[in-house]
């Protein structure tokens, strides 16, 4: 399993959220298995998500695709987002 971890920032949370709700079929079609969005608490507008996929190679064709880049502009990114591939290597106990 493959995980990608995009840390961004956004110009309104309240404004890239339901952007980033719509692209869901996109993401699910490309491989996403579905994951999670965090905010920063100390500023709303730096979301970090982290998405699970089926295989790097379905990861990587996503994350590098015009489709994705042009829904992010859309969504109101507003800067060059941070992007790191992962792998599960443990699951502490606490």
């Amino acid at each position: 399993m493959t995980h990608i971890l995009v840390r961004h920032k956004v110009s309104d949370y309240a404004t890239w959220k339901p952007a980033f709700d719509a692209h869901a079929e996109a993401r699910k079609a490309a491989g996403s298995r579905g994951g999670q969005v965090f905010s920063s608490a100390s500023d709303p507008n730096e979301v970090i998500v982290l998405l699970t996929w089926a295989d790097l190679e379905s990861a990587h064709r996503f994350a590098d695709s015009a489709e994705l880049r042009q829904a992010m502009e859309r969504a109101g990114v507003v800067d060059r987002p941070d992007v790191y591939y992962l792998d599960e290597s443990d699951r502490p106990v606490a």
